[in-house]
């Protein structure tokens, strides 16, 4: 396995593989991994040639190969190996469990089918053809307030390391073109294939997620072939849920599920489809927003 990795929980026999977002690091990741460590799990937050940050460029191809070569690894070592992704990591992680069907579960974290949030520029569609021109080369597209926080401290800290920095804990400065094509070739072949996952899903998703909207989250919810699927909406969160207001609320529902999942695997039942209300606020909002999609 690349050497570039964070580690631990090696006496648990379930393993979670955490990937993290486009050109980032495992740093986004870091609270939820210490928490499912500390609840038992073993974790494993690698590093990927041509998708993390600092590792160049590859096609989205040679990102999925990656990461299943991670899997594969872990699934010699570990009866039960599930897969969480943050953003665009969650997108990954949907492409390996549409080739790696054994996966003990699947959590959706900010999945980002399209990059159509609030805060997303409107020429954001002029990047895919922009990307066939000599600008191909020279633009970045450069993170901006809110950088993904609703946490306003959190957010002040971040601007001043992204100033200092070209990464920080919760993500890249910028983000380069061919990264960002790749990434939108992934996400259509995702969106494709969704009926083709079977393994137990958790998706976790802001209402007021500024870079992908709620629209990604009922996609996967509408169309994913899972008969295990579990839905939980955040109201006091951004993009980067793994690390604004409500990180423990994730992190808590992420190793309920894990638990959930393999308990039912190992008592050779079935669980029953389970899709949670969203937290209250806003319902009626949503509803209308799905309505026009």
């Amino acid at each position: 396995m690349d050497k570039r990795q964070f580690s631990t929980g090696e006496n648990s026999d379930h393993v979670v593989l955490l990937l993290h977002g486009l050109s980032s690091s495992p740093l986004e990741l870091r609270f939820l991994a210490r928490f499912l460590a500390e609840e038992g799990f073993a974790i494993h937050s690698p590093e990927l040639s041509g998708y993390s940050a600092g590792t160049g460029h590859a096609p989205m191809e040679h990102w999925i190969d990656a990461a299943v070569a991670q899997f594969d690894a872990l699934a010699t070592q570990y009866r039960h190996v599930s897969v969480c992704g943050l953003s665009m990591g969650a997108t990954l992680a949907a492409a390996l469990a549409q080739q790696r069907p054994a996966a003990r579960a699947l959590l959706l974290l900010s999945i980002t089918l399209r990059y159509d949030g609030w805060a997303i520029p409107w020429y954001r569609f002029l990047l895919d053809y922009a990307y066939y021109t000599p600008m191909r080369s020279r633009y970045r597209y450069r993170e901006h307030e809110p950088y993904g926080l609703r946490n306003e401290a959190l957010r002040s800290k971040i601007a001043r390391a992204m100033q200092k920095n070209e990464i920080s804990e919760v993500g890249p400065a910028s983000i380069a073109m061919p990264a960002l094509h790749e990434a939108s070739r992934l996400a259509a072949s995702v969106r494709k294939n969704l009926k083709s996952i079977g393994t137990d899903c958790l998706i976790i998703h802001a209402i007021d997620d500024e870079t992908s909207s709620p629209h990604n989250a009922h996609l996967v919810e509408s169309k994913i072939g899972s008969s295990f699927l579990r839905t939980i909406w955040l109201d006091d969160s951004y993009h980067m849920i793994t690390s604004d207001n409500e990180r423990e609320v994730v992190a808590r529902e992420c190793s309920l599920f894990l638990r959930e999942s393999a308990a039912a695997s190992s008592a050779g039942n079935n669980p029953r489809p389970v899709v949670s209300r969203a937290l209250a606020r806003r319902l009626r909002q949503l509803a209308t927003l799905a309505e026009k999609a």
